[in-house]
């Protein structure tokens, strides 16, 4: 294998997993909301079902918090690759958004809320 043929390897695993990610969220999402629409339909007390829709909004957190640590590694590599004097390299989506969000803690003096009055 040359080169390009590892790197289009990495890169088809990495938007790969990206996807799993966001689709192991939406699936979720899906979840909770089959549990709440059920038990209406149910005609059961919010209590029921309580402890375990928690423990899915857990997880979903947890899949936030792992779909962060994703995009922190393709950004990584995307580095790394620079670094190395490969140059661009765009196996995946090139439709994708601009990235211009502040990275977090970052003030920068702006904010989109205002006081409700």
């Amino acid at each position: 294998m040359d080169r390009n043929e590892v790197i289009a390897g990495i890169a088809s695993d990495l938007y790969a997993t990206e996807n799993s990610v966001d689709a192991a969220i939406a699936q979720a999402s899906t979840f909770v909301q089959t549990m709440v629409a059920s038990r209406s339909t149910l005609s059961v007390s919010a209590i029921a079902g309580a402890g375990a829709q928690s423990k899915v909004m857990e997880a979903m957190a947890a899949l936030a918090v792992a779909r962060d640590a994703v995009i922190a590694a393709h950004h990584e590599l995307a580095k790394d690759h620079r670094r190395m004097g490969w140059g661009v390299y765009a196996a995946g989506p090139v439709d994708k958004p601009e990235d211009n969000r502040p990275i977090r803690g970052v003030d920068t003096g702006t904010t989109h809320l205002r006081v409700a009055s």
